[in-house]
């Protein structure tokens, strides 16, 4: 039995339970479209509830701290913008500096009194409109900019840059702060806990406050849309993929938030839409994932031949394909997705290779079609940016880079394995330098062709065909790829580091050790295989040992690490074959981008996400693309991230 497999038995009778609990919310929530624009007041506000849902929790003693006082809205009259900051979300904060958030509004939607002390009294003009919405019908996003699993800071001055996209398109513009990765300090002292499950837990009881005070607000509050990168994009997806799942419950209780409206009926956290740039997520296999797509394909630092960590990164593979097999994802061919050895490589034969393949073709053909030649790649290159209205506190590391010096190596280790890069497991690049596997995003070279452009790419192996006729290309072999534009940038363990200093090991600490192990595949194999492991060179038996006595650790609320990995795993709550399926309301619009060069995990993540998505009936609709010559940013095939968002939205609201 895998690892997988072992979860999926452990909770499959919870997740029967949260079923019959969410059976009503599926279907009943009025998310399977946008409404139309000709619904009125009532059905805008009554929305905000699951029509049906069980409750599955009660509302805190005191509903004044989350009840949005209308007296309290601030004007910027250049930008015509209402707004709000420190709206607390729940009754009982466990980091006051976080769990409050920004509300902006368009000027249109309020009918407003000067109060004569610089604030306004204001309540909802039905008759006002911005672009192609009313105050009636305006969505509202929501931006998560936790980039490596950081804390957002809830903003607490306003500044309109940014907002102005947003805001002149009709849109309802949100942003509440969350906790992050790290344990932290609130500024009279006390502590909070980070870490999973806490970033998604607030951004489920600030969408649960909006609802709470839909008569205090324009818009309608049951077409929400999140959006983030990275990181940020993860818990976008989560949004999208855990909504009203009863896990989240005893989270939500924990820190006062809302579970009913006025009238006892339940408050839905599901959301309508999700957009993720590079989704950093399953993470329970994303360390299988990295090394079957690109780490068994190097041979250099912790995979040069010879070393322990070699020998690790190869059973990594194959128990990758253990998982695809167990999956059974659908093809866009509709069959289903399979692993099998052979190939180039461990494990690189069958449909998912050819699925795996096609997405770079398709990539690649995208490119073809999009690019004007003359073309210079690095003036491709996209920058981040389109989050309004706050910033990212607490720690903002990007992935591949330790953020802090808690969760050391293990006990009795001598250090990095043999055969590891300086500056420790996973360390960042270079500033100035790209990664291995982005040199296509720092190559200055003008291509006058696409002839010249593939010819550079077929260099040292002629791994695409290319036809001039018809500007197409086929590609060939998964391993020239890798090697080509996306060779592995971060070492053996890539999200679990052996000396517990990635992100995600921080995410998966509790509240009393920051940074802890999570990857039960790779303690499996490191109990299992230490004997063998031990004929290579730099192994050291405490590294089995610092995994085994991880992996059963549990949080402040009695939950186990594999049941938090569960409630961050968006496929795990809309993927048929695993327990979590049914047990959620999943949103039914979704957009997927990611950068094909970016080394940060492996194109597998995002490609099965959108492979699930497609397959499960309570989704209307899934775009994905990975952009050719793009990495780890906001990628784009066209225009810029924060237009195509926009847009998305609306054509979600036709």
């Amino acid at each position: 039995m895998t690892a997988s497999s072992r979860t999926n038995s452990a909770h499959s009778t919870l997740s029967r339970r949260s079923f019959v609990l969410l059976a009503g919310a599926l279907g009943a929530l009025g998310l399977a479209g946008c409404s139309s624009a000709s619904q009125g007041t009532s059905e805008r506000r009554t929305s905000a509830s699951t029509g049906g849902a069980e409750v599955l929790g009660t509302n805190p003693s005191d509903m004044s701290t989350v009840t949005i006082d209308r007296a309290a809205w601030s004007y910027d009259a250049d930008n015509d913008v209402y707004y709000q900051l420190g709206v607390q979300y729940c009754a009982t904060p466990a980091a006051t500096d976080y769990e409050s958030m920004g509300i902006y509004v368009p000027g249109a939607y309020f009918s407003a009194t000067n109060n004569g002390n610089g604030s306004y009294t204001c309540t909802v003009n039905e008759s006002g409109s911005v672009g192609n919405y009313s105050a009636t019908t305006a969505p509202i996003v929501i931006p998560v900019n936790t980039a490596g699993y950081s804390a957002q800071a809830a903003p607490t001055s306003y500044s309109s840059n940014g907002l102005t996209d947003y805001l002149s398109a009709g849109l309802i513009y949100v942003y509440p702060g969350c906790r992050g990765r790290n344990n932290g300090k609130n500024s009279d002292g006390s502590s909070f806990a980070g870490g999973a499950p806490w970033g998604v837990t607030d951004l489920k009881a600030a969408v649960r406050c909006l609802r709470y005070n839909a008569s205090a607000l324009p818009g309608r509050l049951s077409n929400i849309f999140t959006f983030g990168h990275s990181g940020g994009g993860a818990q976008s997806s989560l949004m999208g993929a855990t909504g009203d799942s009863a896990l989240y419950a005893p989270y939500l209780s924990s820190i006062g938030a809302v579970f009913t409206d006025d009238s006892g009926s339940a408050i839905s956290d599901a959301i309508t839409g999700s957009m993720c740039w590079c989704p950093i997520t399953s993470l329970n296999v994303a360390n299988e994932a990295y090394e079957w797509m690109m780490g068994q394909f190097s041979t250099t630092g912790t995979r040069a031949d010879g070393t322990w960590t070699k020998a690790l990164s190869d059973d990594m593979c194959s128990k990758f394909a253990d998982h695809i097999n167990d999956l059974k994802l659908q093809g866009t061919d509709g069959n289903t997705l399979t692993l099998s050895k052979g190939g180039e490589g461990i494990y690189t034969f069958g449909s998912y290779y050819d699925e795996v393949k096609g997405a770079i073709e398709t990539s690649l053909n995208n490119f073809l079609a999009d690019t004007a030649f003359p073309y210079t790649p690095s003036s491709n290159a996209m920058a981040d940016g389109g989050f309004a209205g706050g910033g990212t506190t607490g720690g903002s590391a990007p992935f591949g880079e330790a953020p802090g010096d808690s969760g050391g190596a293990p006990s009795g280790s001598s250090g990095a394995p043999s055969g590891e890069t300086p500056g420790g497991s996973g360390g960042a690049p270079s500033a100035g330098a790209p990664p291995a596997g982005d040199s296509v995003l720092g190559d200055s070279t003008t291509y006058e062709t696409a002839e010249a452009y593939v010819a550079s790419l077929n260099s040292d192996t002629a791994w695409i065909s290319y036809d001039s006729s018809t500007n197409t290309a086929s590609v060939m072999r998964i391993d020239s790829f890798v090697a080509h534009c996306k060779s592995a940038s971060k070492d053996v363990g890539a999200f679990d580091a052996l000396d517990r200093s990635q992100a995600e090991n921080y995410l998966f600490g509790n509240s009393q050790t920051d940074a802890l192990h999570f990857d039960a595949t790779m303690a499996d194999l490191l109990l299992s295989e230490k004997d063998r492991y031990a004929t290579y060179s730099g192994f050291d038996v405490s590294y089995a040992d610092a995994y085994a006595g991880d992996m059963d650790n549990v949080d402040d609320l009695g939950t186990k690490s594999a049941i938090r990995q569960d409630m961050y795993n968006p496929m795990y709550y809309v993927t048929y074959t695993l327990a979590g399926y049914g047990s959620a309301t999943v949103a039914p619009h979704w957009r997927i981008r990611s950068g094909i060069d970016q080394t940060d995990s492996s194109l597998t993540t995002e490609l099965n996400l959108a492979l699930a998505l497609k397959a499960n009936p309570h989704v209307k609709d899934v775009d994905f693309a990975t952009v050719w010559s793009q990495g780890h940013t906001m990628a784009e095939r066209t225009g810029s991230g924060t237009a195509n968002f926009i847009e998305w939205v609306r054509e979600c609201c036709v």
